[in-house]
């Protein structure tokens, strides 16, 4: 493999309540090469969507992905894996140190890229599914 898109998301009813993720993953070309969808039970928006990043970073990597772009609507997510906006929520700080470990250990290149929602679909229909049918695929 080469550089995989990684389209990711995740939301909440309630927040905090019933909480799923969707991802995404296809080339540079739109070729899909991954469709997963989690219900993660109960948990806050902004966990999901970060529980969507890493989904997608892990099985980017396990798809030896040589570079990977990520794509997610949550502006948060985004700009604070990016570096720019501090994480000060200690679950969200979990998961982002989670990620920060999975990427040094692998090696990968990786840029994060902020994409309005319309440009989700897929990684957000997927969401939909787990929210839909309770279940992890």
């Amino acid at each position: 493999m080469t550089k995989l898109i990684v389209y990711s998301d995740g939301g909440a009813r309630g927040n905090p309540g019933p909480a799923w993720l969707g991802v995404y993953i296809c080339t540079p070309e739109h070729t899909p090469v991954e469709r997963r969808f989690k219900y993660l039970g109960e948990t806050t928006n902004n966990v999901a969507e970060y529980s969507g990043a890493l989904l997608g970073i892990e099985r980017a990597i396990a798809l030896w992905a040589t570079e990977i772009e990520l794509r997610a609507d949550s502006k948060l997510v985004i700009e604070q894996l990016k570096g720019n906006y501090k994480v000060k929520n200690l679950g969200l700080k979990e998961i982002h140190t989670q990620i920060q470990i999975l990427l040094q250990q692998a090696s990968v290149p990786i840029t994060f890229t902020h994409v309005p929602r319309e440009k989700n679909k897929e990684a957000d229909r997927l969401s939909n599914v787990a929210m839909d049918q309770g279940i992890y695929q």
